[in-house]
């Protein structure tokens, strides 16, 4: 096809090339390759854009390698610290045996003296009995004022006898030998048969945690006697921290109740120094034994 170039203006011109142009790229050679000369500028050659595509390969071959050495690298490094802490908690493991063992060896032991202890009081108590047998018999022979003497001393003994009795009660419950609630029991028992009271244990509830910061059961023993209100405590021992928390419970129990107690009194064998200091100050009446009180 020809074009008359003095009838044409630039536009018409391109829209011919466009339009032409394909068709003369397919059937002319010569014309298609002097036209990529000219564009050749413009666009990189297949050895080019392969050269640049296998260097591309090597670029992400070596990425990868190397993030294939940092995880070898990374794993390895875990697979030490699993290792360290594997040891760690190994020797954890044998230092609590070790302790556990060690617990053990101790406990056994105070058990023996525990037992030893118990084998001389036994033996002890058979000799006081065998004494006081003959010296029984000897005062036979005394004078009636003399036998109600002895009667007296006799009764001494042993309520003495029982007062250490229960002070080795409460180093057994305190060892965790005897319970807890069988050595109050014993001492309300004596306020009950020396005063003809009644010892009420008052088990209640603390529903918004005021005696120990959060809601749990509140444990008190109550006497009341004509018309007066004794709060108690009954312990085999009794420490600083223990002392204010039953002057803690005792208020509870004056608030739910919406009464006043007259008298707060805690009985133990074992009372910590700090606590007595802290039972005066509070106004709480401390006593070494039930037959220590003198009234009620």
């Amino acid at each position: 096809m020809f074009l008359d170039e003095t009838d044409m203006s630039a536009e018409s011109l391109k829209d011919a090339i466009r339009r032409e142009l394909p068709d003369i790229l397919r059937s002319d050679p010569e014309f298609r390759a002097y036209i990529l000369d000219l564009a050749r500028g413009q666009f990189a050659d297949k050895a080019e854009t392969q050269d640049r595509f296998y260097e591309l390969l090597g670029e992400l071959r070596r990425e990868r390698e190397k993030r294939t050495q940092e995880w070898q690298e990374y794993k390895e490094e875990q697979r030490l610290l699993r290792e360290e802490q594997n040891r760690k908690w190994a020797e954890e493991k044998e230092e609590q045996a070790r302790k556990w063992e060690e617990n053990n060896s101790k406990w056994e032991e105070n058990n023996l003296r525990w037992k030893e202890y118990k084998e001389e009081q036994a033996r002890n108590w058979e000799e006081n009995n065998r004494r006081w047998l003959e010296a029984k018999q000897e005062q036979q022979e005394y004078r009636a004022e003399t036998r109600e003497e002895f009667r007296r001393v006799h009764e001494e003994i042993m309520a003495q006898a029982k007062k250490f009795d229960r002070s080795i009660g409460a180093l057994g419950a305190r060892w965790g030998m005897r319970s807890e609630k069988a050595f109050r029991d014993a001492l309300a028992g004596i306020l009950e048969e020396s005063f003809g009271v009644q010892v009420i244990n008052v088990n209640e509830f603390d529903d918004e945690g005021e005696v120990f910061g959060r809601p749990d059961q509140i444990e008190l023993d109550v006497i009341i006697k004509n018309g007066l209100l004794l709060i108690c405590e009954l312990k085999s021992s009794i420490d600083k921290a223990g002392m204010y928390s039953f002057e803690r419970k005792a208020r509870f129990y004056e608030r739910r109740h919406g009464r006043q107690a007259n008298r707060l009194i805690v009985i133990s064998p074992m009372i910590d120094a700090r606590a007595e200091k802290v039972a005066r100050q509070l106004g709480i009446e401390t006593f070494g034994d039930s037959t220590d009180v003198k009234s009620l």
